[in-house]
């Protein structure tokens, strides 16, 4: 269930979100909480590669299993084509 929040706007973005609000045929009320919601996803996304990377540097120094950037290029470039490449395999 939503429960009320209130958030403080200066007048000057509190007209602009309503004119938006006016030009899109919906409340300020929708379009701010569409651009909350729009940007906490946005947000936990960007939270979620940082811990992946975090994540993988530590497997990394801890294996030192890694594939190089030329081996992974490689790879990129043949995508798509009838000769396309395997991954490449990690190593030390």
């Amino acid at each position: 269930m939503a429960k009320p929040t209130s958030i403080k706007l200066d007048d000057d973005l509190k007209k602009r979100v309503q004119r938006l609000a006016d030009a899109r045929q919906r409340s300020a009320h929708w379009l701010m909480r569409e651009a909350i919601e729009q940007y906490v996803e946005q947000e936990e996304r960007r939270e979620t590669f940082r811990q992946d990377t975090l994540n993988a540097w530590e497997e990394y120094q801890a294996t030192g299993l890694h594939a190089t950037a030329d081996e992974v290029e490689q790879w990129l470039v043949s995508w798509g084509k009838d000769d396309e490449a395997s991954a490449p395999r990690c190593h030390t």
